[in-house]
């Protein structure tokens, strides 16, 4: 028999390999989990129901995960401080300490026109999965934590299912890689090239999205809002008299700062009042010389003539 037609059959069956793991991978489900144990199969359906944990309050507690799980860890926190730049360089201390890093960062110094500037930041952090617990904490010791929120995505299935198709294209390559040795014809040739061509563009999407998945599960990622402030929110909900106290101080203090806001707004506006006031007085003067003259001249008697 002859090598050519061997070489197409061979080729159609990787051909059919490839759509079938393709479609095996899509649908999320492998040979593994179909054949897992009735207990196995009882946790994937806890852990499906329970895909997505999080966690609210002010503090922050630790949750112990499940092992052989994959977990994305994301918080949400916002903070108050009365020093700002003392709060971030102690918190880049301790995220160099914890080999994490900032992956973004703004800082925002408020209005140039009021009596006070008001200063905040938000930054983006990284830190290590297993170290983000030790990194809130820290962060309640340094600032006033008005709110935090943790949420815990598993994505144990997405990620398998990745894995699986990452190796059934790793085989179907290397399947190709030796009928192209075998090949005798051009024709042959460009249909295995062509195929070989589909799957190393597909292997490296699907391992793009393994590196992905391996940096959101290695490093948590925390959202930290920071508010300069004179005085910190107070956490526990204030009594009827400390609300009334607190209120007509805040109210006192308001007066205060609007009155002073006004004093400086004139002081900074004072060439525009001396120059238009200057203005306005030279015209206000004009129009009463001129009405006063034509009054005169109404009240004047007419002059007889002879």
């Amino acid at each position: 028999m002859k090598k050519k037609p061997l070489i197409s059959l061979l080729l159609t069956l990787c051909l059919t390999l490839g759509l079938l793991t393709g479609c095996g991978a899509d649908s999320g489900v492998t040979k593994d989990m179909v054949a897992a144990a009735p207990e196995e199969m009882a946790v994937a359906q806890d852990s499906l129901a329970e895909n997505s944990l999080t966690e609210s309050g002010a503090g922050s507690g630790s949750t112990a995960l499940p092992e052989n799980r994959k977990w994305i860890v994301t918080v949400n926190m916002s903070a108050e401080t009365e020093d700002l730049d003392a709060l971030l360089a102690s918190l880049d201390e301790q995220i160099a300490a914890l080999n994490g890093y900032v992956e973004d960062q703004s800082i925002h110094n408020g209005s140039a026109y009021a009596s006070r500037r008001y200063r905040s930041a938000s930054l983006t952090v990284r830190i290590p999965a297993e170290d983000v617990d030790s990194f809130t904490q820290e962060v309640e010791g340094l600032a006033n934590v008005v709110s935090h929120n943790k949420s815990l995505e598993d994505v144990t299935l997405n990620y398998t299912s990745t894995e699986t198709r990452v190796e059934a294209l790793e085989t179907e390559e290397q399947r190709l890689l030796e009928l192209m040795e075998q090949a005798e014809t051009m024709a042959d040739l460009l249909e295995i090239e062509a195929r070989l061509t589909e799957v190393r563009y597909e292997l490296e999407n699907y391992g793009s999205q393994l590196k992905l998945y391996d940096n959101q599960i290695d490093y948590a990622t925390i959202y930290l809002d920071i508010e300069e402030v004179q005085e910190y929110t107070p956490v526990e909900e204030p009594t009827l008299w400390e609300r009334i106290s607190g209120g007509f101080v805040d109210s006192v203090k308001g007066l205060g700062e609007s009155l002073l806001d006004i004093v400086v707004w004139i002081i900074v506006a004072s060439p525009y009042i001396l120059v238009y006031g200057g203005i306005l007085t030279v015209i206000v003067v004009l129009l009463r010389k001129w009405r006063k003259a034509r009054k005169a001249k109404k009240a004047a008697p007419p002059e007889n003539k002879e």
